[in-house]
């Protein structure tokens, strides 16, 4: 478990982290998510020991990551951003050279060497110079290094940042996998990846909180609207002047209309879709009107994010609440 409390890192007047507590809990795919700049990047490598914050401080199961640095660091596997490669070696002779960093002990190496590459799928490649692999293959040896040691807690900073569609798919799934066995915390600004390998999401915004929760929960902590697409067989003057008897609706729009027959989407206060949608069936129920379709639109991670991000005050997350 990784507990932060009030971490605040200065460049200067700049703050690029500013604030922050959170608790990881073990056994989670947890997501970091942010636009280029918020301090992801930053809150990393203060977790990892990496770089001394100004305030605050971090402990790994209890141990100081400062006070305790040996201990605590043992539990943790790190892989920045560009991944620390000597291009020359081989993943081999790479791996060999981080086990001994990690003090591994000597009888073992070997097998924790062949442990790693097994859970990464790099035997293959085990013996061929870096330099010469693939941008998929070189960030699985990066992870490679991370797994030595077998920590407690992965760290993966921009894990597919660069690699081609493929590449991407391929380093998702391993990230899955490592999430069976691993704690895994996962640095992003690429919202489709958050949203697919993790349980958990930490949305960090010019160095604050902004929101932690599951992604399925993160709509509930805003004041959003209803969005609700209806599909109708009448002219759009019919159908909004029934809609117009609807207050909970507060705008609508037309999305499509011929013969007599229109698509248009619905927004209404509060966020509970479904209420609106009963209304919505009964007022053109009672017209003697069909509704061909009526389908809520569920708020997406997308929308979750340009909400919390807009270039306002920032509103810090409350880290009371439990994640």
């Amino acid at each position: 478990m990784i507990t932060a409390t009030h971490l605040t890192k200065l460049y200067g007047d700049f703050a690029a982290v500013d604030d922050l507590s959170f608790t990881i809990e073990d056994g989670h795919v947890y997501g970091f998510l942010g636009p280029n700049g918020a301090g992801k990047s930053t809150t990393l490598n203060i977790i990892t020991g990496c770089l001394a914050p100004t305030s605050g401080e971090v402990k790994i199961d209890n141990l100081d990551i400062y006070e305790n640095s040996r201990e605590a660091k043992r539990k943790v596997g790190y892989l920045p951003e560009i991944p620390p490669l000597y291009v020359d070696q081989t993943p081999r002779e790479y791996l060999d050279f981080v086990a001994d960093a990690k003090k591994v002990a000597r009888a073992s190496k070997n097998d924790e060497i062949e442990r790693v590459a097994k859970e990464t799928h790099i035997e293959h490649v085990l013996d061929k110079p870096i330099k010469f692999l693939s941008k998929g293959y070189r960030q699985r040896v990066g992870i490679s290094q991370a797994l030595v040691g077998d920590p407690q807690i992965v760290i993966l900073d921009e894990p597919t940042v660069g690699l081609d569609p493929v590449q991407i798919l391929e380093i998702r799934e391993l990230i899955n996998e490592l999430g069976k066995k691993h704690t895994v915390i996962l640095s992003s600004h690429i919202l489709s990846e958050v949203q697919a390998i993790c349980d958990k999401v930490l949305i960090i915004y010019k160095g604050k909180m902004v929101a932690f929760d599951a992604p399925e929960n993160l709509g509930k902590n805003l004041e959003q609207e209803s969005v609700i697409e209806i599909f109708c067989d009448c002219d759009k003057e019919s159908a909004f002047e029934i809609l117009e008897d609807i207050e909970e609706i507060k705008d609508k729009e037309i999305l499509m209309e011929e013969e007599n027959i229109c698509k248009i989407r619905v927004h209404a206060n509060g966020n509970e879709p479904l209420n609106v949608c009963k209304k919505i069936f009964m007022a053109f129920a009672s017209k003697d009107i069909a509704l061909m379709q009526i389908n809520p639109i569920k708020t997406t991670l997308e929308d979750i994010f340009i909400e919390l991000t807009k270039d306002e005050e920032v509103t810090t997350y409350d880290s009371s609440v439990t994640a």
